[in-house]
């Protein structure tokens, strides 16, 4: 079962959906921190017919808590997760399929969250390695906008980085 979704048009966004604002540290690293609980706690259920929606959506809201924080790295807010998608799209293009599985992610996140549809099990199943993968990627690209954009100052986010990355298997 493959559900198609797009990826919401970056000026669209930029007219109705962001703001600038003032880059946060300690939001940030606050985000980070708890994108890596969450994560944990992701990685440390046992998966089962009853919990898989769940487990996708732990990993979902993972990488929307990174983007979240890329964005606000950047001195940007989103007022909502489409267009989180389309900012990770347009600064990484060479992701773009990373960037319609968090597309696809995000639909199936909302059938569950708004209608209690249950995430296809054959979704997870084809796609649960891509999850730590792209939670790697948008991690590696936090480090390197912090690093660009702040300096050594990162190193309390830093050490978070490495604790989520070494819990990626």
């Amino acid at each position: 079962m493959t559900h198609k979704t797009d990826i919401m048009d970056w000026k669209e966004c930029e007219r109705k959906y962001i703001r600038k604002v003032e880059v946060d540290k300690g939001r940030i690293n606050s985000l980070v921190k708890k994108a890596f609980q969450r994560l944990d706690r992701a990685n440390s259920t046992e998966v089962s017919m009853d919990n898989i929606s769940f487990v996708v959506e732990d990993y979902y809201e993972v990488i929307k808590e990174l983007l979240i924080a890329f964005m606000l790295k950047n001195g940007l807010r989103s007022k909502n997760h489409q267009c989180l998608i389309s900012y990770f799209y347009r600064k990484n293009q060479n992701f773009e399929k990373e960037a319609y599985l968090i597309a696809q992610m995000s639909y199936f996140r909302n059938r569950l969250e708004y209608y209690g549809e249950d995430i296809p099990v054959d979704f997870y199943n084809k796609n649960k390695e891509e999850f730590k993968k792209l939670i790697k990627i948008v991690l590696d690209i936090l480090r390197w906008v912090w690093k660009r954009k702040i300096g050594d100052h990162g190193k309390s986010t830093e050490r978070v980085v490495n604790l989520i990355k070494s819990l990626i298997k």
